[in-house]
């Protein structure tokens, strides 16, 4: 059984190519200010080809939130994660995107004048998805510490298990995909991203997610749900 009362137990995994480095258990702790790590167990594992897999166990009632520049491969990879879960019941409603949410309030997700209400209409939906007891996918680039702050801090209000994912992935292939987009960000926009990226990859082990996953382009994402 799971509590959700010690949020200092995460799961951290790390993916490079094809070499996978797993910490199945970690105490992270406050000392003197900073964060220190304890690793229960570590294993590394070398794939002589295809991509990296990551399973993740986590309960039904779970928030995930995804973490990550524009064209990191965030929507993408919700959207595959669904398909592939399917026959768990799954369904693409479970992902609430930020993008969905602008062009349901502006009929333009690309329209950033109405960030305002597009949040709270974003807020609004994954509370009423908690209050039924659903799994949600939050979509959106969280990458600033209050954007994540404000998803944790509903999270704990419903009591749910949280899992963050974040999308380490070079600038270079960020710009690429955006290139192949119908609606371009541009390479100025994902710079900026960049800059928050590592800020976040500093800040985040210190917040208070129940589970941290660290994802490179190569990573391929099963989820394991327990039981209830």
């Amino acid at each position: 059984m799971l509590s959700y009362g010690v949020p200092q137990i995460r799961i951290i995994s790390h993916q490079r190519g094809g070499l996978t480095q797993r910490i199945h258990a970690c105490a992270l702790y406050q000392r003197k200010g900073s964060i220190a790590m304890d690793r229960a167990q570590t294993r590394e594992e070398y794939r002589d080809s295809g991509p990296s897999c990551l399973t993740v166990e986590i309960p039904q009632r779970t928030l995930v939130v995804l973490c990550g520049s524009a064209g990191s491969g965030k929507s993408t990879f919700a959207h595959n994660l669904i398909a592939r879960h399917k026959n768990q019941g799954l369904k693409p409603t479970v992902i609430v995107s930020s993008d969905q949410c602008r062009a349901m309030i502006s009929d333009d997700e690309a329209n950033q004048f109405v960030n305002r209400d597009t949040f709270d209409l974003f807020h609004f939906i994954i509370h009423k998805r908690m209050f039924q007891d659903r799994f949600t996918i939050a979509d959106s680039t969280a990458l600033q510490v209050e954007a994540r702050q404000r998803l944790l801090a509903l999270a704990q209000r419903h009591h749910y298990h949280t899992c963050l994912f974040i999308f380490n992935i070079p600038p270079a292939l960020c710009i690429q995909r955006d290139q192949q987009r119908q609606r371009l960000v541009g390479e100025q926009v994902i710079a900026y991203h960049t800059n928050l990226l590592q800020q976040a990859l500093l800040d985040a082990p210190k917040e208070n997610w129940n589970q941290l996953h660290i994802l490179d382009e190569h990573t391929k994402v099963e989820l394991a749900f327990l039981p209830n």
